[in-house]
């Protein structure tokens, strides 16, 4: 044999090789609610139904012991990056309409990950990871595809999206919708959950089945605004709180949506070789109908009603299928997680603070991370307080006397939160502490039952104590000096927060759109 047909054998032969290990790279699904709280998915005994999702969930992985950020930028931020945001100096608020920035552009993001993986790589729904320059763009950060809208709280009918532009003392109203990188008109009255779980779909019709598929559905529900079509609301008669059954609603259209894609996986042959993964970006939002009970707090909090997360995994190549995971998860660990399944390294990126969790969900295996960094945000500020909760947040006279910022070096009045094991640490102000009653006779008055001034430090048990009634600083004071000393640890490390003030070039005009303007 001469050595050029030797060469074309060989040739045809990797060729034939790299297909069948292609082939065994798992298709990746996954969606992330907006706002879904602890108490509303069915499985949590909510009075909200939701069959789709307690279905995938019984027969995959149930997470519940899960975290993700309090608001949704810094959450889709340590999704898509793998990495605290305060290594990002995305640790202070969502981004909004007319600011000048976004994840930083030397960070390498899943897509990218996915994509060097020899995925196809598709984004359907909510970006809002910054879009002012067009280097910003899910286009230009992976996504060989993307349809959806850059910011947030757009109406889900019109696709428009109101905000207030400081510079120019103008309110401007303007279409957020993109298909790509153009905008996308001509889907005004397609109701947002229904048209995103309809891309999706199509996205998973027109797959080439040769090539492994990573597509991230973000869907704006149940975010507010509150907006639903009738037939999702005529179940929930018997709520008679509005806010509460327009919520309903709009989660079962989210569940139906879940349940469309899945369907649509396995009508296209795909399912047996997918793992699709269903994560909420924060706690429930109180003043929008969601509900975190039996958890204190809300969305916007450091408590675990701001920041434990309905999460689960669905998947036949699950190797223990139909458990509950109690091990400790954060939203950064999906990176590294979803790449290793992938069969693909993350040494490309900066260092990550996520862990690879696959053994831990598919095996039962025990959970490699020990810690979890909640936040640090010294520029701290509630933009929805509960009632006269902030008067409750005084120095009592034992801290003052004896204050851990002496010995630890931690500035114990800026807001932060730390999680070691079964401890919790919170310090500073954490937010609406209140816990909020089931929404059962359509009460959702405060749980007055603690008036007590909350601490500057504040240690809790979460494992024995996940409502977090019981403080125990007092008794544990070498696990508050030393967890205190862990939040030195990650200050130091702590990259500025990047929260520029709005720029007046972003006027989208009256006729014209949201999208990038330098």
């Amino acid at each position: 044999m001469d050595e050029t047909r030797c060469f074309l054998v060989l040739a045809v032969f990797l060729r034939s090789v790299s297909g069948v290990f292609a082939a065994k790279q798992p298709n990746i699904v996954f969606v992330l609610a907006d706002d879904f709280g602890w108490f509303d998915v069915g499985y949590h005994k909510s009075e909200i139904r939701t069959p789709n999702l307690d279905s995938l969930s019984a027969g995959g992985v149930r997470l519940e012991n899960y975290y993700v950020q309090p608001i949704c930028t810094p959450s889709r931020n340590q999704l898509l990056t793998g990495r605290y945001q305060i290594h990002t100096g995305m640790q202070h608020q969502i981004i909004w309409p007319c600011q000048p920035y976004c994840v930083p552009l030397d960070e390498k993001l899943l897509p990218q990950l996915m994509k060097e993986a020899g995925y196809a790589t598709h984004m359907v729904g909510k970006w809002h990871l910054g879009m002012y320059k067009k280097d910003c763009l899910p286009t230009r950060r992976g996504f060989d595809t993307y349809f959806g809208y850059l910011m947030g709280s757009e109406d889900y009918n019109t696709h428009v999206r109101c905000s207030n532009i400081p510079p120019l003392d103008l309110n401007r109203c303007a279409l957020d919708l993109r298909d790509g990188e153009e905008v996308a008109t001509g889907y005004e009255g397609v109701y947002s959950t229904e048209l995103f779980s309809k891309k999706a779909i199509n996205v998973i019709e027109k797959h080439n089945p040769n090539k492994p598929l990573f597509l991230y559905l973000a869907f704006q529900a149940v975010h507010a605004p509150l907006q639903v079509p009738d037939h999702y609301m005529a179940p929930y008669d018997f709520i008679h709180d509005l806010n509460r059954r327009k919520y309903a609603g709009m989660v079962s259209a989210m569940d139906e949506a879940v349940g469309n894609i899945t369907r649509a996986l396995k009508q296209e042959g795909l399912w047996e070789n997918t793992i699709l993964v269903f994560s909420a970006d924060n706690g429930g939002q109180t003043l929008s109908g969601g509900s975190n009970w039996p958890l204190r707090g809300r969305k916007m909090s450091l408590w675990e009603g701001g920041i434990r997360g309905v999460g689960f995994v669905a998947s036949p190549l699950l190797e223990r299928p139909g458990t509950v995971s109690k091990e400790l998860i954060h939203i950064s660990d999906w990176l590294p997680t979803l790449v290793g399944a992938a069969g693909w390294k993350t040494n490309s990126t900066k260092p990550l603070d996520g862990f690879n969790m696959w053994n831990t969900i598919s095996k039962g295996f025990a959970s490699p991370r020990l810690e979890l960094l909640h936040n640090i945000d010294p520029l701290y500020v509630d933009t929805a307080p509960c009632p006269g909760t902030k008067s409750r947040f005084t120095l009592d006279q034992e801290y003052n006397k004896n204050p851990w910022t002496w010995k630890s070096g931690f500035n114990v009045s800026i807001h932060a939160a730390i999680r070691h094991s079964e401890w919790k640490l919170l310090t500073g102000y954490p937010g609406c502490d209140v816990w909020f009653p089931r929404p059962e006779n359509n009460s959702f008055y405060r749980d007055s039952s603690s008036d007590e001034p909350l601490k500057p430090v504040m240690l809790f048990n979460i494992e024995d104590d996940p409502e977090e009634r019981n403080e125990v600083s007092a008794l544990y004071p070498s696990v508050v000096e030393s967890l205190l000393d862990r939040l030195t640890h990650y200050q130091k490390s702590a990259v500025p927060i990047n929260y520029p003030d709005p720029d007046p070039k972003c006027d989208p005009g009256p006729d014209g759109a949201w999208g990038p303007w330098a």
